[in-house]
C-alpha cells in the first residue's frame, strides 16, 4: 500500500449514506439567496457538475457520479421542483421520476454545501441557442433556429453560475422573446478567478445545446489572452510515445539486442530528457500546443515478451520467421510507481514538468490499470488478483473486447486485474494517484477504460477529490464503443472526457470517399447531445493504435487491408507503391489535401484536438510498430513542410479566437462531398467549409482566415 488515506466502502463499491428527507421546492425558478451559497467553494479551479440526463423514465443514479467529494459520514438532503421526485435507493445510490423536463436537483451536504444539478430531459436535440453579446454583468443570448421561434411561455430555460442555479427571474425578455438576457448574480460579480455560466434551453420539444461561458472575476471572458493552459476546452493537446519521440540522455541508453527481437519493436533511446529539451527549444510553442499527453513511464520488463508470426516473411529481416517484443512503449507495468530507468530518473521528470509548466503547457500521463505484467512483484504476491482467462462456456478469454470487455485479458503475459473487487482496486487507485501526490503532473490519460469497471473510476475521483480538492485536473480515457458506452464515464464523478473514436472514423472515411460528408455532421452532434455541446472529448488525427491517416488519404494502405501485417512484410507510404512516376505528384497533392482537412475538421469542432507525433508532418505508416517511427524534427520533405504550416495556421487560429472553443456549433448545411457550419460566440461567427471536391475555407466575420 502507498501512503494514501484510504476511504470506507460498501459492498465492494465506494458509495455515500443517504441521510435525510427529500424536500419540494414551492415553486419553478427560485433562486438561492446570498446566505445559502457557500463562499468557500474554489470555483477558480473546478469545472462545474455535469449534467443529469434523465431516461425519460425512472432514471438510477449514484451520488457520486456528481458529487465524488461525498463520504459514508455525510448527511445528504435532495430537493427538486415539483415536475420531479428522488427515492432513496439506500448505498448512495438514488432513483429520480418525473415529466421529462428541464429541471434541477439541489443536493445539500451536511446541512450547508448545496449543489444545483441540471436535469436534462430526454427529447430530441437541436442547435441554434447563442450568445450574441455580454457586458460586465449580463449575458445576451438568441435562438438562431426556424424550428424554435416562440413566445418566452414556451420556452423553458435554466442558468447556473457554477453550481448554483440562478433562477428564471434573473432571465429578461427582449421584444419579440428572441432574445433574453441573462443577470449574472451578486455573488458571481464578486467571485475571483475563474468560474463558468451556463444556460440550458428547451423549445418546441427540443431540447437546445447548451450555452458555456467562461468569466474572470465575474466577468465574460471575451479575449483569448484571458484564457490560461487550466481552461479544458481550450487545450491543444499533443501525443507522443516516449521511446520514440526524443534521445535527451544517452547514458540511459538500452537494448535488449536479442536475435528474438527486431529493432523496430526494441528500445530505441527517446527519454523524458529528450521531451524537456523539445519544451526549450520552443517545439510545442512554436506548433501551438498547450497539453501534452506521454505514454507511460512505468517499469516495464527487461527481457522480451508476446510474439508475431511472419508466415509470409518480414520486411526488415527475411530470415526471422517471428519476432517478439519489449516493453519499449510503456504498456507492461511491472511496478505501477517506479520510474523505468530507460526514460529517465525523478529529477529528470520533475525538471521536464517544471519546464512545461514555465512554457504554460500541461503534461498529463498514460496511465495503465487494467493489467500487470505477470513478472511483477505485486502480481506475484497476489496470484489471484486476475479475471479468468477461460469462460464459463469454455472459449480462452482473451481479446474478446465487447463479450467479456471486463474480464478478457489483452495477452497471456498481462493477466486482466479483477478490479471488481475492493482489495484490488483499492491498492491500484493508490498507484495512480502516487503521481500526482509526488509529481505535478495536470491529469491522466487512462488506457482501456471500458474494460475496467465503474467502481474503480468512482474510487479514483473519490480520492482524488479529498486528497487534491482544489486542484485542476483533467483525465480523458479510451473507450471504443457507441456513444452510451463511451458516456458511461464521462462524468464528474469519473472521467472529464474521452477520445470521440465515432467522429475519427467516420471522419477519416467520409475524407476519403468511403462515406458521405454528411455522416460527419451526424456524428459531431451525436457527441454533442450525448456529451454536450462544450465537451471536452478528444478530436484525434491518429493515434499509436492506428494506420496513419496520410498512408489512407493517398491509397498507400486501404481500409479493407491488415494495418498490422501490412506494415510488417511492405514499405506502407503514401501512395500505392505501383503509383506511376505521372501520377505521384498529383495523387500526392490529394493526399495532402484530405489530411489536412481532417486537422481542419479536428480543430473546429466542439472538443479537444489531439495530434498524434508525426501527423503535423502527414507521417505515412501501417498499423502497430509501423505507426511509432522516430519522430522527424529535420529532414522533411517540402510537401510535409509546408503540411507542417499549415497545421500551424490551423492551430492558431483556433487558438486566437473564443468562437473556436467556447463558440456554439451551429449547422449550415450538409451533403455527400460538403460540410459547413458555424462556430458563434458573442457574436463573433466563425464559418466553416470542409469539401472533398471544392475548396475548403475558414472565414472569420465573413473575412477568409484560411483556404484548401
Amino acid at each position: 500500500m502507498n501512503k494514501y488515506t484510504q476511504h470506507s466502502i460498501l459492498s465492494g463499491l465506494l458509495v455515500v449514506a443517504l441521510i435525510g428527507l427529500t424536500a419540494t421546492l414551492t415553486g419553478c425558478g427560485k433562486a438561492r439567496t446570498s446566505s445559502q451559497i457557500v463562499e468557500d467553494r474554489n470555483a477558480d479551479t473546478q469545472n462545474p457538475i455535469m449534467p443529469i440526463h434523465y431516461a425519460g423514465t425512472t432514471t438510477h443514479l449514484y451520488l457520486t457520479d456528481y458529487l465524488p467529494q461525498t463520504s459514508t459520514d455525510d448527511e445528504v438532503t435532495y430537493i427538486t421542483e415539483p415536475s420531479y421526485e428522488v427515492h432513496n435507493a439506500g448505498n448512495g445510490e438514488l432513483d429520480i421520476e418525473g415529466d421529462n423536463t428541464l429541471s434541477v436537483l439541489s443536493v445539500q451536504v451536511n446541512g450547508k454545501e448545496q449543489y444545483d444539478i441540471p436535469i436534462l430531459p430526454r427529447l430530441g436535440t437541436i442547435q441554434g441557442l447563442v450568445t450574441i453579446g455580454c457586458t460586465d454583468s449580463t449575458i445576451q443570448c438568441t435562438i438562431r433556429n426556424a424550428q424554435c421561434e416562440m413566445s418566452e411561455a414556451r420556452i423553458q430555460w435554466r442558468a447556473f453560475w457554477q453550481d448554483i442555479y440562478i433562477g428564471v427571474d434573473a432571465i429578461e425578455f427582449g421584444e419579440g422573446d428572441e432574445q433574453a438576457t441573462i443577470r449574472l448574480p451578486k455573488e458571481c460579480r464578486e467571485h475571483t478567478g475563474r468560474s463558468f455560466l451556463r444556460v440550458y434551453a428547451v423549445a418546441n420539444g427540443l431540447l437546445l445545446n447548451d450555452i458555456l461561458v467562461p468569466l474572470q472575476d465575474g466577468k465574460p471572458v471575451t479575449e483569448v489572452a484571458q484564457l490560461t493552459r487550466h481552461d479544458d476546452q481550450a487545450q491543444v493537446l499533443y501525443s507522443l510515445m516516449i521511446d520514440r519521440f526524443h534521445n535527451g540522455n544517452k547514458d540511459n541508453d538500452w537494448k535488449m539486442n536479442s536475435p528474438e527481437v527486431l529493432d523496430i519493436v526494441d528500445y530505441q533511446g527517446g527519454d523524458i530528457k529528450g521531451i524537456q529539451k523539445k519544451i526549450e527549444e520552443g517545439f510545442f510553442d512554436d506548433l501551438g500546443i498547450t497539453t501534452i499527453w506521454i505514454s507511460p513511464i512505468t517499469q516495464n520488463p527487461w527481457d522480451a515478451w508476446g510474439m508475431y508470426p511472419f508466415p509470409n516473411g518480414n520486411k526488415y529481416d527475411p530470415t526471422k520467421t517471428y519476432t517478439r517484443y519489449s516493453g519499449y512503449h510503456g504498456y507492461w507495468p511491472i511496478y505501477t510507481t517506479v520510474i523505468d530507468k530507460r526514460f529517465g530518473t525523478d529529477e529528470e521528470l520533475r525538471d521536464m514538468l517544471a519546464t512545461a509548466h514555465a512554457h504554460g503547457i500541461n503534461v498529463v500521463l498514460d496511465y495503465v490499470a487494467n493489467h500487470l505484467h505477470i513478472e511483477s512483484p505485486v502480481y506475484k504476491e497476489h496470484p489471484t488478483w486476475h479475471t479468468d482467462s477461460i469462460l464459463p462456456d469454455g472459449r480462452r478469454n482473451f481479446e474478446l473486447w465487447d463479450d467479456a470487455r471486463l474480464t478478457t485479458w489483452f495477452d497471456v503475459h498481462i493477466p486482466t486485474l479483477d478490479l471488481e473487487r475492493e482489495d484490488v482496486y483499492m491498492p491500484m487507485t493508490d498507484s495512480a494517484l502516487y503521481w500526482l501526490a509526488n509529481y505535478d503532473f495536470d491529469g491522466f490519460r487512462h488506457d482501456a477504460c471500458k474494460h475496467i469497471p465503474e467502481c474503480y473510476w468512482r474510487t479514483l475521483a473519490h480520492k482524488m477529490k479529498i486528497r487534491f480538492p482544489n486542484r485542476h485536473i483533467w483525465m480523458i480515457g479510451e473507450t471504443y464503443g457507441s456513444p452510451e458506452l463511451i458516456n458511461t464515464y464521462v462524468k464528474s464523478g469519473m472521467l472529464n472526457a474521452q477520445f470521440d473514436f465515432n467522429v475519427y472514423f467516420t471522419a477519416i472515411h467520409a475524407l476519403c470517399n468511403d462515406g458521405k460528408m454528411s455522416d460527419i455532421d451526424r456524428v459531431v452532434r451525436e457527441s454533442m447531445a450525448t456529451y454536450g455541446a462544450h465537451h471536452t472529448m478528444g478530436c484525434i488525427s491518429g493515434n499509436h493504435d492506428q494506420v496513419r491517416f496520410a498512408s489512407l488519404a493517398g491509397g498507400g494502405i486501404h481500409f479493407w487491408e491488415d494495418g498490422k501485417y501490412e506494415g510488417w512484410t511492405r514499405e506502407v507510404g503514401l501512395l500505392p507503391n505501383d503509383t506511376p512516376a505521372e501520377e505521384r505528384e498529383s495523387l500526392a497533392r490529394e493526399a495532402y489535401r484530405r489530411a489536412l482537412r481532417l486537422e481542419m475538421l479536428n480543430l473546429t469542432i466542439p472538443g479537444v484536438p489531439c495530434i498524434y507525433q508525426g501527423d503535423e508532418y502527414a507521417e505515412v505508416g501501417g498499423n502497430d510498430p509501423d505507426n511509432r517511427h522516430w519522430m522527424r524534427f529535420d529532414g522533411l520533405s517540402r510537401q510535409e513542410q509546408d503540411f507542417r504550416e499549415q497545421v500551424k495556421k490551423l492551430i492558431d487560429i483556433r487558438r486566437g479566437n473564443m468562437a473556436l472553443m467556447y463558440g456554439d456549433y451551429i449547422p449550415v448545411s450538409s451533403d455527400d462531398d460538403t460540410i459547413e457550419f458555424e462556430r458563434t460566440y458573442m457574436g463573433e461567427t466563425i464559418h466553416v467549409k470542409i469539401s472533398r471536391n471544392e475548396e475548403s475555407s475558414i472565414s472569420i466575420n465573413g473575412n477568409r482566415a484560411f483556404s484548401l
